[in-house]
């Protein structure tokens, strides 16, 4: 169990204010101008070393990403760092969290993050639905300004640096990285091809890094506890604290950070409550927000909640966002209500997803409903597979997913359905 003295977010739940003297009381901002005289490529290494994965879902080593960023400009094109907080994953209601309580920990994140990369600025592009956490937001940035901490000569380091926040409309697309770039431009949120990637022409075609909230509020923690700390919790290769999002048939859903690989019972338990109805209730988990393929009770049980212990389940620790589901869920109609999600969201640039997504959601209506023959389910799989890894970006892949965990996990259920309604159309022909 993490200790509250090794929390990172200690004003999650907004008991305290969230501005900038409650922060500065809470450790943020403290002598952020010695951490900056760290170096450069010092911050850069200690990110490295402390094992910290991107927690926006891909969970890729935040240190290496950030090394990718040219040190000097050859044309004159400055660096920018870009945050995503376009949190539109269903069931992941985190960096909402942060943003809410404890936004000056992503300021001064982002401006040493910022330092780090040799960034000129930082955009910050917030969901649009998020409308009182833009305010808060934007009130958090001003006061940074205000206080010095920001524009010229940044905490008195003797660097330049800029935090803008860009509010988007609410498209799920822009949570993917070059999608947010181009909508950051003004143009229509669609994905790009890559190459070039954004750390060689990102931005307004300068070198950019785009990282989560999450990823970028932990680093200033980690420089001053230094990164033995950080790397004292979770397995090897799943380093860290993490915040969970614990939703669905739990007593007290909740987010709360906890150390990474603590077995999912555990979580549950300490945290949430329970099950709702006891342990012998638990039907179905889907560990990572409504991308991810569901796990079902028996695998899940005892399973270590990081990256390589659900990737070996067949699934994956995405944000984290843990949607728990009991006896009582029709999970055929909880992945079909996916389905719509992906179908109602896909933005149209690629043919397998623009096709496939209202395709697969049709058949997952008739699935529901009993109404197809047992040789569809295979199809349907079949569909999965063509579009899954087939399209620019991973949405085709987010799709599929649920239906693929769905009918390898259930596929009884499945089949059933459909007998049933043939032996009540028989019955209804005699």
């Amino acid at each position: 169990m993490l200790a509250d003295k090794d929390r990172i977010f200690t004003n999650v739940y907004g008991f305290q204010p969230w501005n900038l003297k409650a922060a500065q009381k809470r450790g943020d901002w403290d002598d952020t101008r010695a951490l900056m005289a760290l170096g450069q490529d010092q911050i850069i290494e200690i990110i490295k070393e402390s094992g910290l994965r991107g927690r926006g879902g891909a969970g890729f080593p935040t240190g290496m990403k950030w090394s990718f960023m040219p040190k000097e400009s050859k044309d004159g094109r400055p660096n920018f760092l870009v945050i995503n907080a376009d949190e539109s994953e269903p069931g992941s209601c985190k960096d909402r969290e942060i943003i809410r309580h404890d936004p000056h920990k992503l300021i001064e994140g982002a401006l040493i993050a910022g330092f780090a990369m040799r960034a000129r600025a930082a955009y910050i592009y917030i969901r649009g639905e998020f409308i009182r956490e833009a305010e808060t937001l934007f009130a958090a940035v001003q006061e940074a300004y205000d206080a010095g901490l920001l524009g010229k000569n940044a905490a008195g380091s003797g660097y330049d640096f800029d935090v803008f926040v860009h509010r988007g409309a609410g498209a799920y697309i822009c949570g993917e990285e070059t999608a947010l770039l181009e909508s950051l431009e003004g143009k229509k949120g669609q994905p790009r091809l890559k190459p070039p990637f954004p750390a060689g022409a990102g931005l307004y075609g300068c070198p950019t890094t785009v990282n989560n909230v999450e990823s970028i509020a932990v680093t200033p923690t980690i420089l001053r506890r230094g990164a033995a700390w950080f790397k004292g919790f979770g397995r090897e290769n799943n380093h860290g604290t993490k915040l969970f999002q614990i939703s669905g048939h739990v007593n007290k859903p909740c987010v709360v950070e906890e150390a990474m690989s603590i077995p999912f019972r555990e979580l549950i338990d300490r945290h949430a409550g329970g099950i709702r109805g006891g342990w012998d209730n638990l039907l179905a988990v889907i560990p990572g927000g409504s991308s991810v393929p569901l796990v079902p009770a028996a695998q899940i049980m005892d399973a270590p909640m990081d990256f390589d212990g659900l990737r070996a389940l067949g699934s994956g620790l995405g944000t984290a966002a843990v949607i728990v589901m009991d006896k009582s869920t029709d999970i055929v109609r909880a992945i079909s209500r996916i389905s719509y999600f992906y179908k109602h969201e896909s933005c149209g640039q690629c043919t397998p997803c623009r096709e496939g997504t209202g395709w697969m959601w049709r058949v997952m209506e008739r699935l529901r409903e009993g109404n197809a023959e047992i040789g569809e389910i295979d199809t349907l799989l079949d569909v999965t597979k063509q579009i899954e890894g087939h399209t620019i970006c991973a949405l085709g892949d987010a799709a599929a997913w649920p239906i693929q965990g769905l009918i390898r996990h259930f596929r009884p259920e499945l089949e059933r359905r459909i007998i049933e309604k043939q032996g009540d159309q028989l019955e209804a022909a005699e």
